[in-house]
């Protein structure tokens, strides 16, 4: 692997990124402004606010993230970039920990300008740290990058990369335990809802909202979303074609 085609990679995604305010918008603006909307819808019960408001702070940067990699990266698929980088020395790896990169630096911003609005400008109240809630919003908006990564492979068109959301996001979301409890659910859906990565993602959220200290079932699902995010990345990597359709 090459450290320079991978920051070059990097640098060159930052700068599309930059030049696009309607991505910006959605990474900064949408996020914040859904957040700030529900602060209001409980505004009488702020207790229901903390219970949710912490576990949007993961489930926004996942979706928002998820949506922009997807169709970026198909984007650089369709027309042909990706082909023209691909006849280069440079590894499947370095071009795709390129892209990773950038999109992983997006999403950093993204959580943190989504976590410090929540506890400076909204009143989200955790027993845990909100150094702590921002990292885990963090790793859910890399791991959602990370699957937008994967499924970019399997779309031809922006429309279908965005029509993939409710099969890959939507079932997580129903069941990762932010509308219901989960031990609560239907036996056959639980089993269901532990191979899903939003639910760890979510189960670290909760945890920390509850307990002041990083607990052992905190660390178990950050690890399974951290080798969920590594496993997006590999098959990824597989899905690289030196031909576009």
């Amino acid at each position: 692997m090459s450290a320079r085609i991978t920051l070059h990679t990097t640098a060159r995604i930052l700068r599309q990124l930059r030049h696009d305010p309607r991505t910006i918008g959605l990474l900064l603006v949408v996020p914040a402004l859904l957040l700030t909307l529900m602060r209001y819808v409980f505004d009488s019960q702020p207790a229901i606010f903390d219970r949710v408001g912490v576990i949007m702070l993961g489930v926004f940067p996942f979706v928002a993230m998820f949506l922009v990699t997807s169709v970026a990266m198909l984007r650089e698929r369709t027309t042909g970039t990706l082909e023209r980088l691909l006849t280069t020395p440079a590894h499947k790896l370095d071009l795709l920990f390129g892209y990773a990169l950038a999109f992983a630096l997006a999403a950093a911003v993204q959580a943190a300008v989504a976590a410090g609005l929540a506890y400076a400008l909204l009143d989200l109240t955790t027993a845990g740290s909100a150094w702590t809630v921002a990292g885990l919003a963090i790793a859910n908006a890399v791991l959602g990058m990370a699957i937008g990564l994967l499924v970019s492979a399997f779309a031809r068109s922006e429309f279908q990369a965005v029509q993939f959301m409710p099969a890959f996001v939507l079932p997580q979301l129903l069941l990762c335990g932010l509308i219901w409890p989960r031990d609560q659910m239907a036996g056959w859906l639980e089993k269901i809802s532990n191979v899903m990565p939003m639910t760890y993602a979510v189960d670290a959220l909760i945890e920390v909202s509850h307990h002041a200290d990083a607990t052992a079932t905190m660390w178990r699902d950050v690890t399974v979303v951290v080798g969920c995010i590594v496993v997006a990345l590999l098959l990824g990597a597989a899905t690289l074609r030196r031909r576009t359709a």
